[in-house]
């Protein structure tokens, strides 16, 4: 930012740019990792599912806009698909009242932070808003990683593949996945463009079969076939009420 020069944010934006990073940088992965160590990732991935959903209704709620019941179909019917296919991969299993409301607060942190992420695109790209998040982030996020190394790292063995894949991650799908994250809830509306989410979990499936040789299934095809049709579905009402 500094070498394009981009202007100091104004006052009237800190507010949702607080917000948006409390749910971004703290909030959806520090309950999420803390649910993880209490659960399987399959049975948090079935309560994660409804992430769509709710980032679909908060935007509504928030913004007062109405969407077509065609919509609201699609979005449900999706949700119930990507449900059903992480319960079909052990999603039952792992059952844990902590993990489960932990969950359900990582994804009301991650939903609530999409919109507001999504209001800032009015007044500057989705870059920006993404640059902004981790300008804002990263005070507490330095200081929380130097305690966190200074009471952990004697019980684990440093190496530099295992830095390597840190930052390749932050850098890629939490920091350039961002730039047409936002660009896509800018141009669909986050109410529609939310409802991509949906093919996350498959596309990681995919990615997995691909580099780490998974096996697929018959069911797990048929599953992604009718999460993209739902996905494709909820984004072709964006212009009907």
């Amino acid at each position: 930012m500094y070498a394009r020069k981009v202007p100091a944010l104004p006052r009237k934006l800190w507010r949702p740019m607080i917000f948006t990073t409390l749910g971004a940088v703290f909030g959806w992965p520090i309950l999420i990792a803390l649910a993880l160590q209490r659960s399987t990732s399959a049975h948090v991935a079935v309560i994660a599912a409804v992430m769509p959903l709710v980032t679909a209704c908060i935007a509504v709620l928030k913004h007062r806009r109405r969407v077509s019941t065609q919509f609201w179909i699609a979005s449900v019917l999706g949700t119930a698909l990507l449900v059903l296919f992480a319960l079909s991969r052990g999603g039952a299993k792992g059952e844990n009242g902590w993990a489960d409301i932990l969950t359900i607060g990582a994804v009301f942190a991650s939903s609530y932070c999409y919109v507001e992420g999504a209001g800032l695109t009015s007044h500057m790209p989705g870059w920006q808003v993404i640059s902004w998040i981790v300008v804002f982030g990263a005070p507490l996020s330095l200081i929380g990683a130097i305690v966190t190394f200074a009471h952990t790292h004697h019980h684990y063995h440093f190496h530099i593949n295992a830095l390597f894949g840190l930052l390749a991650i932050g850098y890629s799908s939490m920091y350039l996945g961002f730039f047409a994250w936002y660009r896509g809830l800018k141009d669909l509306g986050v109410t529609h463009g939310s409802q991509v989410q949906q093919m996350q979990a498959i596309m990681t499936l995919g990615w997995s079969a691909l580099f780490l040789h998974e096996h697929i299934s018959l069911s797990t095809v048929l599953a992604a076939i009718g999460i993209v049709l739902c996905v494709l579905w909820a984004i072709t009402t964006a212009n009907s009420v």
